[in-house]
């Protein structure tokens, strides 16, 4: 039992780094899957087209799925144009705080489609075929050597044996895309370590106060769901009853329409009145009437987990 609390407590410690893991370890068996049986170079003219797609178009559907499962996107979009506020909206302020979001919502979509890239590159099927009929490299390969060394090269997915009858020093085609493949993933490694760097230098709280914050967030969102259906089940409950039964419904308290909206604003960090989420915010400032309510100046993008609530809610 101690070892299964302890597995569990690591698992919630670690719950992102092991979120990203079981995303790329997904993505990686995906890319197996379609190389080993989906994917049949044609050994044409059409290499070109068809590698790219197979390299391209899979990392591109899992970017734009990275999007649409990220709580932070749906919070950020629900609402913000309504029909009644469109004459007020102010296009660059909106645009700005738009991107402010979304620079690390970009981030977490591109795991699973720079894995896609990275482990599709060290297996080196998609661009070998790709590669095969791209104009550039025939050019280089075949420099001098006629016709026929075109058609052979395009033909070397389907038979590796023929890149023997073409001469040069130039690097095959698979040593090309497993050297690209580390390169990316040598840059992908050094651009997340330094911007977790930067993002954690420029937070405003220190290491043990980000550690309780976000064990207050993920308190709070479970809590929130237990009473948000406690308190939907209730109000059900009196709706079919009074449709059943004919009677007047009993006054019930339910939050109003304002109420939901001040506590989905985006989260913004006040270095003078601090709080813990937008609901914190609300239920210290007269739910939200006071003036300090709309106060706020900085979002880190360290504290980006405040918006984002429960991981797999839309």
């Amino acid at each position: 039992m101690d070892k299964l609390r302890g597995a569990l407590d690591f698992c919630i410690r670690h719950q992102t780094i092991l979120g990203y893991s079981i995303v790329s370890l997904l993505t990686a068996a995906s890319e197996h899957i379609f190389s080993s049986v989906v994917f049949k170079c044609p050994c044409n003219s059409g290499n070109m087209l068809y590698g790219s797609v197979f390299l391209i178009v899979p990392a591109f559907i899992l970017f734009l799925l990275g999007y649409m499962v990220n709580a932070r996107t749906w919070r950020l979009l629900t609402g913000s144009c309504p029909q009644e506020k469109r004459c007020s909206c102010r296009p660059w302020g909106t645009c700005t705080r738009y991107c402010v979001v979304l620079v690390p919502v970009t981030a977490r979509a591109s795991v699973a489609p720079l894995t896609w890239i990275a482990v599709a590159l060290l297996r080196a099927s998609f661009y070998e075929c790709a590669a095969s009929g791209n104009r550039l490299i025939k050019n280089l390969v075949c420099k001098d050597k006629g016709e026929e060394c075109h058609t052979k090269l395009a033909k070397i997915p389907c038979n590796e044996k023929l890149w023997e009858e073409i001469p040069g020093e130039f690097l095959n085609l698979q040593a090309q895309s497993q050297l690209i493949g580390w390169l990316l993933i040598a840059s992908i490694t050094t651009v997340a370590l330094i911007s977790t760097c930067v993002s954690r230098c420029y937070s405003p709280v220190s290491y043990l106060q980000l550690k309780f914050w976000k064990i207050y967030s993920k308190q709070e969102q479970e809590l929130f769901e237990i009473k948000a259906k406690e308190h939907a089940a209730r109000l059900a409950e009196i709706n079919m009853n009074c449709f059943f039964e004919a009677t007047d419904p009993a006054p019930f308290q339910t939050p109003s329409n304002e109420d939901w909206q001040k506590i989905s604003f985006l989260y913004t960090f006040n270095s003078q009145e601090q709080y813990y989420s937008m609901i914190h915010k609300y239920v210290n400032t007269n739910r939200g009437n006071s003036v300090r309510f709309g106060e706020g100046d900085q979002n880190p993008p360290v504290l980006g987990f405040v918006d984002e609530g429960s991981e797999s809610g839309f």
